[in-house]
């Protein structure tokens, strides 16, 4: 936790507790800004998790950021994406929830607001997208 936690020479402004690591072991779904944290440490990228992902490895790479900033899910961008492909498509809110898999349409439409999603429910939404994880992240101050 200390190696995930500490950039530079600083303690991380938004550190990631030891129980969201632990948690990995039994929950389905974890919280996707702690993962994006991890996997920066990791050197992974989240598609990389993902067998016969069809995009190539290093235009998905997590960007090197400032030691005052962090990197979250941009969830109003993802959310925009995902309304405009919607729309595009014709279809409702529920239909996307089916197509995207283990997502209801209120979560989905709730992204709107902001905020956090789960992982790898975001890997899930971009791949229904058919654009990288990284197109919806952002840096943050915390």
């Amino acid at each position: 936790m200390q190696e995930i936690n500490v950039r530079t020479d600083r303690v991380s402004i938004h550190p990631i507790s030891p129980s969201t690591v632990a948690s990995l072991r039994t929950k389905a779904v974890a919280e996707g800004d702690g993962v994006l944290q991890m996997l920066r440490w990791l050197n992974r990228t989240p598609e990389s998790f993902i067998p016969g992902y069809p995009m190539d490895a290093e235009t998905l790479k997590l960007p090197v950021i400032p030691s005052d900033k962090v990197l979250r899910f941009d969830t109003v961008k993802l959310h925009a994406a995902l309304n405009a492909l919607r729309i595009e498509r014709r279809l409702t809110w529920q239909q996307v929830a089916l197509e995207v898999r283990g997502m209801s349409a209120a979560s989905l439409t709730h992204l709107k607001k902001g905020g956090r999603t789960g992982f790898p429910f975001v890997t899930r939404m971009c791949r229904w997208l058919g654009r990288p994880v990284l197109d919806f992240t952002r840096l943050s101050n915390w």
